[in-house]
């Protein structure tokens, strides 16, 4: 399971997130992007964010790590902004933290190079998982320390806000025609051919019993948390063999 930690102070929103993260310090003196769950897209947007980025790291891709943090509201009575006093008022209990890269930069495709392999290995990632926000206009791409890091999967997996459609909706193709990386001839073929072998049963059991219970339970149509993480897995299990076929948009389609 992740690891727990507890929020200790609250130090400054990040507004440029739409459902309005904040920077926290916790009790085991790290500094974490908080994702909370009383924000406007709820608790799926961070079930998202936990099965994408536990998934994209083994899978050999760059990705903060991630904790659980506890947050107690009362954090929320000394902030003078209302609109954060009332995030962490109303988000109580289990919430979502992911490792601040200090110094980072935000990923310009003028400004650094990628080459053909990472950036396949990253398309055919973001078709697995169905990122619709993975564009120039907003990356969701970090440089820290040379290298590239994926960051902010809320956007995916579109299909758990209607599971009876699920099946269909996960089978339909991905417009990468947007894709930040597409000046970069990503490299799909080769990523699909290293990738989607690794995308197995066991290793989707292992990624979504990272999510936590309080997030899983209460859902529609599913008795237990282990039914709906069986869902989670189940559009990613049946996409990896042949999703690289239905990249659209990158030139060349596959």
């Amino acid at each position: 399971m992740l690891k727990e930690v507890i929020a200790t102070r609250y130090i400054a929103p990040l507004r440029e997130g739409g459902s309005l993260p904040g920077l926290i310090e916790a009790d085991d003196l790290g500094t974490y992007v908080l994702k909370f769950t009383g924000a406007g897209q709820g608790r799926k947007t961070l079930v998202a964010e936990v099965v994408c980025a536990e998934l994209a790291r083994r899978l050999g891709l760059r990705v903060p790590r991630l904790v659980t943090v506890e947050v107690d509201p009362v954090l929320g009575l000394g902030e003078p902004d209302e609109q954060v006093q009332q995030l962490l008022k109303s988000s109580g209990g289990t919430n979502l933290g992911m490792d601040f890269l200090s110094g980072a930069l935000g990923f310009d495709p003028l400004a650094f190079e990628v080459s053909a392999e990472e950036a396949g290995r990253i398309v055919w990632f973001d078709a697995l998982v169905g990122n619709v926000d993975r564009s120039w206009r907003n990356p969701n791409l970090l440089r820290w320390r040379g290298e590239l890091w994926l960051v902010d999967h809320g956007a995916t997996m579109i299909w758990q806000h209607n599971w009876p459609g699920a099946a269909t909706s996960a089978a339909r193709p991905y417009d990468a025609a947007d894709h930040a990386l597409r000046p970069f001839a990503p490299d799909v073929a080769s990523a699909a051919a290293d990738l989607a072998p690794q995308v197995t049963e066991d290793l989707l059991a292992e990624v979504t019993a990272e999510i936590p219970d309080a997030w899983l339970t209460g859902e529609p149509g599913f008795g237990t948390p282990d039914e709906l993480r069986r869902a989670y897995a189940r559009p990613l299990l049946d996409r990896a063999p042949t999703v690289h076929q239905r990249i659209q948009g990158l030139g060349g389609d596959r």
